[in-house]
């Protein structure tokens, strides 16, 4: 009796630590990343992207993670306010929840996303003013990552070498993002560090089109360490090609590899 109760807190004991011992070393709470959006040496303005604490989420432990993005004042082309909000699994391979609240004119619009992978569907509400105006259930088998959440998806999957393709919810729009992660080594200069980074070089393409017209080819930089901090990206939106690099970050311990 005493063997089969060892057998068997031996076996519960290696199946948590394979399920929980392997855990991500580029999630960390508290972690801070400002970014600065440009556009033919234009600078256009800020995404900031903040790893906030675990949450419970529907009785799972879930990675919760905001995004703020703010255009300059005075310019004549771009205005644009929003927060983004995401609530993933800690396998950061799908999602739970996504909010935005999107400022338009002297209001804000906020959408709101629920994946009910239990009962096979995802809830796509939208609220203007705080009245709901628009509300729709998708039936699905999949599970699915949002606009924020593929951000830290891609990092966890920069070093694997492999093309994926990513079962992604845009707006009210069901899609596939589509990454190659060739794994080429380059070391990149951006104004913020006084050094080459040493970073991972991947390439894609959305088909979707997310906010202020992203869509289509992508690439990224991100750092070549256990972090894979993004240090450099390039992408498509409504005026063209923007460029998008690190100018400020804070988590502990982390200096930009050298090349």
């Amino acid at each position: 009796m005493l063997r089969k109760i060892f057998l068997i807190c031996f076996f519960v004991n290696f199946t948590l630590f394979f399920a929980y011992g392997q855990k991500s070393k580029m999630i960390y709470p508290s972690e801070d990343l400002l970014y600065e959006v440009s556009f033919l040496g234009i600078k256009l303005g800020t995404i900031r992207i903040v790893t906030e604490n675990h949450e419970e989420f529907q009785g799972k432990l879930v990675h919760k993670a905001k995004a703020y993005i703010d255009s300059y004042s005075g310019i004549p082309f771009v205005s644009l306010h929003a927060v983004f909000s995401s609530w993933f699994d800690q396998s950061i391979s799908f999602s739970y929840k996504f909010t935005s609240s999107m400022k338009e004119k002297d209001y804000w619009l906020y959408d709101q996303i629920l994946f009910d992978y239990p009962n096979k569907k995802i809830i796509i509400e939208k609220f203007k003013k705080n009245q709901k105006y628009y509300s729709n259930a998708i039936s699905t088998t999949k599970m699915w990552s949002d606009g924020l959440s593929l951000f830290f998806l891609a990092r966890e999957y920069t070093k694997s070498k492999k093309n994926i393709k990513i079962p992604t919810l845009m707006d009210k729009d069901t899609a596939y993002t589509y990454i190659n992660f060739h794994g080429a080594r380059e070391n990149i200069s951006i104004e913020s560090i006084g050094y080459p980074v040493r970073t991972v070089h991947f390439n894609g393409k959305a088909d979707w089109t997310g906010i202020y017209g992203l869509t289509g080819h992508f690439e990224g930089w991100f750092s070549d360490d256990d972090a894979s901090v993004p240090i450099k990206a390039k992408m498509n939106v409504y005026i063209g090609s923007i460029n998008i690099e690190l100018i400020k970050w804070n988590r502990k311990g982390w200096v930009p590899p050298k090349g």
